[in-house]
């Protein structure tokens, strides 16, 4: 897969304080269980987000989110499960995992986190391993991978950014998963789509953040989806 550092925060001069508010942002404003999203169906494909509160839809109502947006456009489709944590780290989200996967067994997990260890400035190696351990179950589990990306402000240096944004390209090469490098792509910069905390995106903005995930996530949905409907009108013509 091919690098390159997202450009979206380029000359970017925010505050580090006003970043350090999803550090704030308590676990209490999302359950720690997962959460469907989409009506249940007979049968089609699970998917399952692990994310932070870029994926909660905190600050707007959840069901303008863009994770209920994805089950809106899957039509009943395939199941969509939400065990996104307003303040996720990608060690909380790695401790939660492994039951949260055996209890859901999806099709395909998207992993959105990583914000908040950058915000901290724990060192990329701690996250790319707790990456990389999520990784690793969810493919021995039989669930196929997306990856979503995060960039943190230029306040945190250059060297720590290149290394932050490495980890997310190194995780797709290694692990030959698809790739969205930042999930903020087209909303970062603009202050319309931004909440008045300027880290979470609007109501607004969430159709946006669908529209960067769903050109990697349609390739692996769309096969499982066609699967089951062949295998439902065989069973319904024998």
């Amino acid at each position: 897969m091919k690098r390159g550092i997202p450009m979206a925060w380029h000359g970017l001069n925010r505050m580090v304080t006003a970043w350090l508010v999803l550090l704030i942002v308590t676990f209490a404003s999302g359950s720690i269980n997962a959460e469907p999203v989409s009506a249940d169906t007979n049968s089609g494909p699970t998917l399952l987000v692990m994310g932070d509160s870029l994926s909660a839809a905190y600050g707007i109502e959840r069901n303008e989110g863009w994770v209920n947006l994805l089950a809106e456009r899957l039509e009943g489709d395939a199941h969509v499960i939400n065990a996104s944590i307003s303040g996720e780290t990608t060690s909380g989200g790695l401790q939660r995992f492994p039951n949260i996967l055996g209890q859901q067994q999806p099709d395909i997990v998207l992993i959105e986190l990583g914000g908040n260890d950058g915000l901290r400035g724990l060192p990329p190696n701690q996250m790319q391993a707790n990456l990389a351990t999520m990784i690793e179950q969810s493919q021995q589990a039989g669930a196929q991978v997306l990856l979503l990306g995060i960039d943190i402000p230029p306040n945190y240096g250059q060297a720590y950014r290149d290394a932050f944004t490495g980890v997310f390209y190194s995780l797709a090469e290694e692990y030959d998963v698809p790739l969205v490098p930042f999930l903020l792509e087209g909303i970062a910069l603009n202050e319309a789509l931004m909440q008045s905390d300027d880290i979470h995106p609007t109501a607004d903005a969430q159709p946006i953040i669908l529209d960067n995930v769903w050109p990697e996530l349609a390739p692996l949905i769309e096969p499982l989806i066609e699967r089951q409907l062949e295998a439902t009108q065989q069973a319904a013509v024998q």
